[in-house]
């Protein structure tokens, strides 16, 4: 199921990150290799290269974007929650629970989105970059966007090391304008490469410990003791471990069937 939000914020944000995405292609490009590269195979083969990463962190990022994160579909009647809202607890089997606000049944560690406002299955966060909640069926996306965000900064500023040691003789206004390409590129660079660690090393705790950022706000977490490539798998798939890193390909992955309750 695609579906897109119309968030103002993750709206402007996607529009930052294609737009930043753009600037970088367009810096390594027109300032960088061809001056410095255009003559010889290695500015070919680095151009092919740093494109291959855009075209995977665009993919990544759109399926993250407009993939569905794991949304807990509606009843197709009215359920009657009154003795619920009137304070009568109920004890559902199998770990699920009521959402009150989407008036619906739940499954086990699926959580409410003010954002989204419906309720998503292993819900992480919602992250505004990707305008889209993090959650059962795209977190392997957004890993595969962050990976490739970080490829594209770690390039682009080897790429501005070596455009400048082997093309160290511009001049005038050339030289003034590579310059201010290039410190903007490294900045760039090193802002998204440090926010890709960042959240990249939070997810990977997340996946090892099993536990969804919302869960561990609420203190929710099981601490279940599952092998790491267990748990890997069911974020990536069953495929090669090699096909994780490829958003093109749908690996098949580990899904917690949504199984009827007694009430």
């Amino acid at each position: 199921m695609v579906v897109f939000r119309s968030d103002p914020c993750g709206i402007c944000c996607i529009i930052i990150t294609y737009g930043a995405v753009l600037y970088a292609d367009y810096v390594v490009v027109r300032h960088l290799i061809i001056p410095a590269m255009s003559d010889s195979l290695w500015g070919m083969f680095n151009v092919l290269v740093f494109n291959l990463i855009v075209f995977f962190l665009s993919v990544a990022h759109m399926r993250a974007v407009m993939s569905d994160p794991g949304i807990v579909p509606l009843p197709s009647t009215n359920i009657d929650f009154s003795d619920i809202q009137n304070g009568q607890k109920k004890t559902l089997r199998n770990g699920w629970s009521v959402c009150m606000k989407c008036e619906n049944y739940r499954p086990p560690r699926a959580h409410h989105c003010r954002i989204c406002r419906r309720c998503i299955r292993r819900m992480d966060h919602h992250c505004p970059w990707i305008n889209n909640c993090v959650g059962e069926f795209n977190q392997k996306y957004f890993m595969q966007f962050l990976f490739y965000v970080g490829c594209a900064a770690v390039h682009a500023t080897t790429l501005v090391i070596v455009s400048w040691v082997l093309d160290p003789g511009v001049r005038g206004e050339h030289k003034h304008i590579k310059l201010v390409h290039s410190i903007c590129l490294i900045i760039e660079s090193l802002l998204f490469g440090l926010f890709v660690i960042a959240i990249g090393c939070d997810q990977m705790s997340a996946i090892f410990s099993d536990e969804t950022g919302v869960e561990y706000v609420k203190k929710e977490g099981l601490h279940r003791n599952k092998p790491k490539m267990f748990l890997l798998k069911e974020v990536f798939g069953n495929g090669h471990p090699i096909t994780w890193l490829c958003p093109l390909m749908d690996t098949t992955r580990r899904q917690t069937p949504l199984s009827m309750i007694d009430v």
